[in-house]
């Protein structure tokens, strides 16, 4: 194998890769014993027929998609490390030259990772994030929890009013005939929840238990189904169930039902003290976030457009598996909200810009500071992982190859970069 290589604009490199003619040729005849049983021969069994005779017929160019996708496989990845080019995407590949006793000739396009040329990095000044817990904030997680504690009461003798929580069937008709998806039965409902398009909800105020109505609106200019955009729709409805929302009182009682303390009092000290807690460890990520966006901003590089595309089709396959993982395929959330793959990926793009430079500049400190995980550092991660996998310590580091810890030395010398710049910065008030 001979391989040349050639910078190009941008942070890309081309890596143009000479494999010789023995090697394609034999990568031809394993492509032939992969699919000889594929082809008819008149006179010879199925896939009895020799490599000449399919050879004749058919032309040799027959093997060469998976010939040549043999030898780059193997090609590629050696090519690569003889490069000694340090290569962050997936290699755009062009076959050059290809036929049976010809040396096979390919190119790889490849990303390069960038140079990063830090601006000032220690002492930055941002404003600090405070940590602070009004009473207004107890009152608000005091609500919360009453909300958790209430129970629904049957309501007979008025109509609905805002809050309430109402079962409905309705029938929705667009020009006169029924739409597909507008028709359900003992259907939950909040009213004020704006769950249904546009006036649904405030049309059924005042309606009773029982009573049987007709709602107009209109869909609006973006929803997800086309034939029904700005469609005027009328739907008969039929009020089955309302309900009302009782919240409990707020004393002492409530205090020790939803918590180990006896009044009231000592339940709003120890709410406070958490949320402080919670506001102080949210305060310190704001820090950092702070920091770092302002080092990220005074540095300079030029990333190339290679590892956005790869960083953004990463982002988007995470997306589709949390949908996955709570019962929606990526097709039906599309049909649902009307976004592609597309336009999530254009809306992800300026993230993931943003976490390529937030990496590439941590990992630039890393450098100048001379920043390296210690084997302390490591233990304590591999510590935290047996606490959190409830597997024992021993067992988890087996599973993990010289790569793998590699790459943990890597992250925990980066999150200590993070530490570094907050504590060289100067937060102000």
């Amino acid at each position: 194998m001979s391989l040349q290589v050639e910078k190009l604009e941008k942070n890309t490199a081309k890596l143009t890769i000479e494999v010789p003619a023995e090697q394609f040729d034999k990568a031809v005849k394993n492509a032939f014993n992969k699919n000889k049983s594929k082809f008819n021969i008149p006179g010879f069994r199925k896939g009895k027929a020799p490599f000449e005779m399919i050879k004749k017929m058919y032309g040799a160019a027959v093997f060469f998609e998976d010939a040549a996708n043999e030898v780059i496989d193997a090609s590629y990845p050696d090519a690569a490390k003889e490069s000694e080019l340090e290569i962050v995407s997936r290699p755009e590949i062009d076959v050059v030259e290809i036929g049976e006793g010809k040396n096979f000739v390919y190119t790889a396009v490849v990303a390069v990772k960038p140079e990063v040329t830090l601006g000032e990095y220690k002492g930055v000044e941002v404003e600090k994030a405070k940590a602070e817990v009004t009473d207004e904030d107890v009152e608000a997680e005091i609500n919360s929890v009453r909300e958790k504690n209430s129970r629904l009461i049957t309501v007979e003798d008025r109509g609905i009013e805002n809050g309430d929580m109402v079962t409905i069937d309705f029938d929705g008709y667009v020009d006169g005939k029924r739409f597909e998806g507008g028709k359900s039965e003992d259907y939950p409902l909040t009213i004020g929840s704006h769950t249904f398009i546009d006036t649904f909800e405030d049309q059924l105020i005042g309606k009773k238990a029982g009573e049987e109505c007709e709602v107009n609106v209109t869909f609006p200019a973006e929803y997800h189904v086309d034939e029904l955009k700005n469609k005027p729709a009328l739907f008969k409805v039929t009020v089955k169930e309302i309900q009302k929302k009782e919240l409990p009182e707020v004393n002492d009682e409530f205090a020790s039902e939803v918590s180990d303390f006896d009044t009231l009092e000592e339940y709003r000290n120890d709410l406070k003290e958490k949320l402080l807690k919670e506001k102080q460890t949210a305060a310190a990520t704001e820090n950092e976030n702070r920091v770092v966006d302002k080092v990220v901003e005074n540095a300079t590089m030029e990333i190339p457009d290679q590892m956005i595309d790869e960083q953004v089709a990463g982002m988007v396959n995470d997306y589709a598996r949390r949908l996955e993982s709570q019962g929606i395929s990526f097709k039906q959330y599309s049909e649902i909200t009307g976004m592609t793959a597309d336009k999530i990926a254009e809306q992800m793009r300026p993230n993931a810009i943003k976490r390529i430079q937030t990496r590439l500049v941590l990992e630039a400190v890393v450098k100048a500071e001379n920043i390296q995980a210690s084997d302390e550092a490591v233990e304590a991660q591999f510590d935290k992982m047996a606490e959190t996998y409830k597997m024992e310590k021993e067992k988890i580091k087996e599973m993990f190859g010289e790569d793998q810890i590699a790459m943990m030395k890597e992250d925990l010398a980066v999150q200590e970069a993070i530490d570094f710049l907050v504590a060289e910065a100067k937060l102000t008030d």
